[in-house]
């Protein structure tokens, strides 16, 4: 048993060496790490020279273009600001406080329940249904982890990296009765939009650490599955019901998604509330293998670069 634990030590301190390692590489040399992912996942050369794919255009765009703006909207406090400053103050969630260190968090006038986000993590929320219950002090430590951690240089994401840590938490959403109906979790709806124009929905149900079911629908809501690979972490969804004010839904991620060429906007929906999540500029790190290659090949024929 002690001879085990020793390996699983050593092994831990080699990844940790390892992440270090290729983490420096991306700082330096991000497009390097990009390209050596992209043969890894894809088997052969990102094509930056002249993209065509929906994967391409992403790595394009985030290797030889300004993204400032990605790090401020990816950054899960200042991207509020954005939000305020397209007129949709309405669908921020509720929240509760913003913290440096999160030793300085007072848990105490906090409500029994809510959810706590890193600005800069990536699913590493944390869900508290009842704050009486909650080991606080291990909630704190986990913060601590994560608040120095640095996001996105092991994966040439260099917008990720520049964001701010720090702690925010908000009101917890729970799914209404309808939607509880189709799926365990909130449902997520990430609604794809190329040049301003929302193209596609990728609903998101029944998510847990380690998968969720996916489909992905039109803007008329007609079903997609023929668009997507899945696998054992993301599984066919069944159909839900579309949305009563889908294109409410879409008008929102349409005003959000004006000035670029491609984000994915990811909205919540809750007895008709429509509840802003996050804007996301580099899906998977632009190397999503969980499309087809004729939805890849499609939706970047929809992304002008000009």
């Amino acid at each position: 048993m002690y001879e085990r634990k020793g390996i699983l030590s050593d092994m831990a301190v080699l990844k940790n060496l390892i992440k270090k390692v290729v983490s420096s590489i991306g700082k330096k040399h991000p497009e390097l790490i990009i390209r050596i992912r992209y043969w890894l996942r894809f088997h052969k050369k990102l094509n930056l020279d002249n993209p065509q794919t929906l994967n391409e255009k992403i790595q394009y765009l985030s290797l030889r273009t300004d993204t400032s703006e990605w790090t401020r909207l990816s950054d899960k406090y200042q991207v509020r600001d954005y939000v305020r400053e397209c007129g949709l103050e309405q669908i921020l969630n509720t929240l509760y406080g913003v913290w440096d260190n999160a030793e300085d968090i007072d848990f105490g006038p906090l409500p029994d329940s809510f959810v706590i986000k890193t600005t800069h993590g990536s699913g590493d929320a944390m869900i508290v249904r009842d704050k009486a219950c909650a080991d606080l002090e291990q909630i704190r430590k986990k913060l601590n982890n994560t608040l120095h951690e640095t996001y996105g240089l092991s994966e040439g994401n260099l917008h990720y990296s520049r964001i701010k840590p720090r702690v925010v938490i908000e009101e917890l959403l729970d799914n209404d009765e309808e939607s509880a109906k189709y799926s365990t979790s909130l449902i997520d709806y990430k609604i794809w939009c190329f040049n301003g124009m929302a193209s596609y929905i990728w609903a998101c149900t029944d998510r847990t650490h380690s998968g969720t079911k996916v489909m992905t629908y039109d803007t008329e809501w007609n079903a997609h599955p023929e668009y997507s690979v899945f696998n054992s972490h993301y599984m066919r969804d069944g159909l839900i019901p579309k949305p009563a004010n889908l294109s409410g839904m879409l008008e929102i991620a349409e005003k959000l998604a004006a000035p670029f060429p491609v984000v994915r906007v990811d909205l919540y929906n809750i007895a008709g509330r429509v509840v802003f999540g996050e804007m996301t500029f580099t899906s998977l790190g632009g190397l999503m293998d969980f499309y087809t290659d004729h939805f890849l090949q499609m939706t970047g024929d929809m992304i002008s670069l000009k």
